[in-house]
């Protein structure tokens, strides 16, 4: 997005030299008098305020009417800058290649402003930083990736039904990723296609569950259940997250999380605390409760589970972004890229690892990692980086890629602190959960919802 046109954004800073709205007297700053709807009208005093009153309430508007009406005429302009870069439209398989549908540059997500430093939407110097060409790059990839999972999601939502294997289901998106990037192959790909093992989280499980080889569980019609995925091309991660249900009474559930992600992606912004947005979304989640079988229930956010920031092939690169109130007064960035991802549940709100272990990544955060104790060691991590490099795997990626009799050397490498393991995390029996997730990018003038589409 760049401004097409002049864009009048919402300043409640009080000027160094304030002058009255009224008779454009000088003010000092502690006599001065200012509107207490639109916070930008400034007077020398109570006459000048009143007199202006009838003029003045015409345009009066709180600063969040003033940012949702700047947002509006950012999609305008965003829908404007849009238009001519696709070229030829999906059908209804979903089978047309992402690359084929476009000229080479990528339809740009849905833009806001940022509540706390509007001054940077309207900053030539900032424009023309996030418009240099190392930038842009980072940016089209990011946006081809996120076409990709619209893609790919909107498929796979309107494939999925009761009785169906969950390990279809899982190989059904990552096969239909490959075929929306062209990769030669389903799964993570080094270079591109999915960016970590499809995750098919059901009920109480809430996350790093993707079906082993030769799984038989079925989705049934009482299941609630999240499809985690994500995609890369040459290691700019997109990674987001849903949850479905086939039975109305887990609605207030989806909607809980749905809602939470929707206030962190409100929040997030440069310079913004992770705190801050922790503490909004623990608000915004337990304002819900949910009705399942005649009882009613709380939902609680799982406070052990965060969204996180995305660097090239890391899809947690070090800042995590709460659901919960904590003392991190760590600030977002210029540039970052975050998941923004929030998990409800009926539940404890506190998750435990349980079960065999389908998610794995080479260890790229460990300084000092021993090195691998015998050949077949050394073999599997040499095709794990070859196949993977940093991004996560699991073992039906193993096996796509040609690997056999890897399960020694596969403990061993984790016992050694080389991989990394991941096991399924769950919350107490019986519980529900779900999970809402969105990919976004901190622009230097604006931020950019890369997910985004009509579905959330």
């Amino acid at each position: 997005f760049k401004i097409t046109k002049d864009l009048k954004v919402p300043d409640t800073k009080v000027p160094n030299k304030p002058r009255c709205a009224k008779c454009d007297k000088k003010v000092k700053k502690k006599k001065l008098k200012v509107c207490s709807k639109c916070k930008n009208q400034y007077y020398c005093g109570e006459e000048c305020q009143k007199n202006d009153w009838t003029e003045h309430k015409l345009n009066c508007k709180t600063p969040e009417e003033q940012y949702l009406e700047v947002d509006a005429e950012i999609a305008k302009q965003v829908a404007d800058q849009n238009k001519g870069l696709r070229v030829k439209e999906q059908i209804e398989e979903y089978s047309i290649p992402v690359a084929e549908q476009f000229n080479g540059t990528y339809e740009i997500g849905e833009c806001h402003v940022y509540e706390a430093s509007v001054d940077r939407l309207t900053s030539a110097e900032l424009r023309e930083k996030e418009l240099s060409e190392n930038w842009q790059e980072r940016y089209n990839e990011a946006r081809y990736g996120a076409e990709v999972h619209r893609q790919a999601r909107k498929y796979l939502r309107s494939t999925i039904k009761p009785g169906q294997k969950l390990i279809d289901i899982c190989e059904r998106v990552e096969n239909k990723v490959a075929e929306l990037m062209g990769s030669e192959r389903s799964g993570t790909n080094v270079k591109i296609g999915t960016s970590f093992p499809t995750g098919i989280s059901v009920n109480s499980c809430a996350a790093h569950f993707t079906p082993l080889p030769g799984d038989n569980k079925v989705l049934k019609k009482g299941d609630i259940f999240s499809i985690d995925f994500g995609t890369h091309q040459n290691g700019r991660i997109i990674d987001s997250a849903f949850t479905m249900a086939f039975e109305d009474h887990f609605d207030p559930l989806i909607e809980a999380s749905k809602a939470a992600t929707e206030e962190g992606v409100r929040m997030a912004g440069i310079d913004v605390r992770l705190c801050d947005i922790g503490a909004a979304i623990h608000e915004v989640m337990e304002s819900y409760e949910v009705t399942i079988n005649g009882k009613t229930l709380p939902v609680k956010v799982i406070q052990n589970l965060s969204g996180h920031s995305i660097e090239p092939y890391k899809i947690h690169a070090g800042k995590s972004v709460s659901c919960v109130r904590t003392y991190d007064t760590t600030r977002m960035e210029e540039n970052e890229f975050y998941a923004i991802e929030t998990f409800g549940s009926t539940g404890a709100g506190w998750i435990e690892e349980e079960g065999d272990c389908s998610h794995f990544m080479v260890a790229y955060d460990n300084p000092n990692p021993k090195m691998p104790r015998s050949n077949a060691c050394r073999k599997l991590l040499k095709s794990i980086k070859e196949n993977f490099g940093t991004l996560a795997f699991c073992q039906r990626y193993m096996e796509n890629a040609g690997m056999k009799d890897y399960e020694k050397a596969l403990k061993l490498l984790v016992k050694d602190g080389v991989i990394t393991d991941y096991p399924p995390l769950v919350d107490t029996k019986g519980s529900y959960t779900s999970q809402f997730e969105h990919s976004i990018v901190l622009r230097p003038s604006c931020k950019e919802i890369l997910t985004r589409s009509d579905d959330y």
